[in-house]
């Protein structure tokens, strides 16, 4: 249990946050949201005591024990990664330790033999004897092979470190859990693993994430993050979402009678709650809709941009057509082979690869920026297509202001013109002179969002485009595209952005192909495609 009182935060004229009282509980999980820069990583550390509040204070359960996914990835370099692992648990550690140091005395007397007994007992209380299982269990479930568990983590990848970190929290099952961002570099079958473990824990988590399937499927509560304030609303992302832009609706329907209002609530909670008893979702905590009542459900504050991509033109019936394609890495070996797809009206696809940087080839090719080693493709005739590529630094090294920056991709130049378009991605007044040079990574990915709106394109070919966006723009980006009448190819670490969004999946191997029209969560649920998936990829 977690108790704050009182708590505010300020960094000079800045107020983060004022007069915060929340009480976090046992069995229950607090996804933590908010835009970018409102503090949500900042209010874990103050919950760890990494960052000291200007007033209130932070308490725990009587001897509860606090566990935080590290961020830093080079801490634990000269440790081997189950010695890592667990060092998580600093008090069994430190008996572990305590303990062999006695038993290696050469003058162990009586008083030691004494000393020792409370020293095991301790040990087996924190089930001790077991500790080291219990760390090859939790990394294996990550995906950390016993072969890498006695190598230093110096020697392993970032996205194997990350991994390592993430079971160095979860070790040893702490009272509080603090994760901030814990899904980022994990691989598919790594956050469903996380999933399963989170919606079965029993003690008290706090989640930061801008993973919405994520949230959706282990969070009982949302701790919501908005103007200086922090508060608390049962249920999870989806429901806080689509319940405050219901509230919304009916504060802007002013001639609508209370009763009605009450009655549209009580309706939408009975038929929000059928839906996750119905879901897929891996959380047992099915029953966290049942406790609600209408009073919890509130206009969202949010700012969401306003993001509207129209066709200049309808697609021909020729789109894209790709055949024999296959490109190799610097080392010799195939990101893809024989690449063969043909798109067709409607499709939405999203393409798949355990290795990320095969999709970010395959789009730079398509877009005419790398060529492949053999193969062919061709765009039809009536195509125009609209790029978001995975980095677009490039792009911002310039001191031209938003709307000279801007105006380069416009034929309409005039400022109220595009001062239309960066108003609908949230800069408005004096902030459409700042310069393109200094912008956060947030603020570049809006600009390429109103770039691509400016080109009208039937085609729309994304490369992560959730990449350092908040939560509120992912969900704007994400809406937009389901409405998109064309064409969409994308790659992304979003599940939510993906089963919305696509209705066919392509996945790059560097043995062949898998290409399926069928929605996302069917995909990888499928063990047919599962047992395909190990042979395209094994050694």
């Amino acid at each position: 249990m977690i108790t704050v009182s009182n708590v505010a935060l300020q960094y000079g004229k800045r107020v983060l946050f004022q007069e915060v009282n929340l009480k976090f509980l046992p069995g229950n999980c607090y996804g933590v949201i908010g835009a970018n820069g409102a503090g949500k990583s900042t209010f874990l550390k103050i919950l760890s005591g990494e960052v000291e509040p200007n007033k209130g204070d932070i308490s725990f359960g009587k001897d509860e024990r606090l566990s935080v996914l590290k961020q830093d990835h080079f801490e634990f370099d000269e440790f081997t990664v189950l010695e890592t692992v667990l060092r998580g648990h600093e008090k069994l550690l430190k008996i572990r330790n305590e303990k062999d140091a006695l038993y290696a005395k050469e003058d162990f007397n009586e008083e030691d033999g004494v000393l020792a007994a409370e020293l095991e007992e301790a040990f087996a209380h924190m089930d001790g004897w077991n500790a080291e299982s219990n760390a090859a269990i939790l990394l294996s479930g990550l995906g950390i092979k016993d072969h890498l568990h006695q190598k230093y983590v110096k020697e392993l990848s970032g996205k194997e470190k990350v991994k390592v970190l993430l079971a160095q929290a979860l070790f040893g099952k702490p009272d509080n859990l603090l994760l901030d961002e814990p899904t980022n570099d994990l691989d598919l079958e790594s956050v469903t693993w996380l999933e399963k473990y989170l919606s079965e824990f029993e003690n008290t988590v706090l989640v930061v994430s801008h993973d919405r399937h994520f949230l959706d499927a282990v969070c009982t509560h949302v701790v919501d993050i908005d103007f200086s304030r922090i508060e608390l609303f049962a249920g999870n992302y989806s429901f806080w979402y689509e319940s405050g832009q219901l509230a919304l609706r009916q504060q802007q329907a002013q001639n609508k009678k209370a009763e009605e209002k009450k009655k549209e609530l009580l309706e939408f909670i009975a038929r929000f709650s059928a839906n996750v008893a119905k879901s897929k979702q891996t959380t047992s905590r099915k029953k966290m809709i049942e406790k609600l009542n209408i009073e919890e459900i509130k206009p969202s504050s949010r700012k969401y941009p306003g993001i509207v991509f129209t066709m200049e033109r309808e697609a021909g019936n020729n789109i894209l057509k790709v055949e024999n394609l296959s490109l190799k890495n610097q080392d010799g070996k195939y990101l893809f082979k024989d690449l063969n797809f043909t798109v067709e009206n409607n499709d939405k696809i999203a393409f798949l690869s355990r290795e990320p940087r095969a999709m970010t080839a395959l789009f730079e090719i398509l877009n005419g920026h790398l060529q492949p080693d053999s193969g062919t493709y061709e765009w039809g005739q009536t195509i125009t297509t609209s790029y978001l590529p995975i980095d677009n630094n490039e792009f911002f090294q310039t001191d031209y202001n938003l709307l000279d920056w801007l105006a380069q991709y416009s034929s309409d130049t005039h400022e109220l013109y595009l001062r239309g378009f960066l108003g609908k991605m949230l800069f408005s007044g004096e902030e459409v002179y700042k310069k393109a040079n200094v912008l956060s990574g947030g603020e570049k990915m809006r600009c390429m969002i109103a770039r691509m709106m400016l080109k009208n394109a039937n085609v729309i070919i994304l490369d992560s485009p959730t990449n350092h966006l908040d939560i509120e723009s992912i969900q704007a980006f994400n809406n937009r595209l389901m409405q998109y009448k064309g064409n969409v190819l994308l790659t992304s670490h979003d599940h939510e952005f993906i089963h919305t969004v696509c209705n066919r999946m392509i996945e790059l191997t560097p043995r062949g192909t898998i290409n399926k029209l069928m929605e996302y969560d069917d995909y990888i649920s499928d063990p047919e495609i599962a047992i395909l998936r190990e042979k395209l990829y094994a050694e």
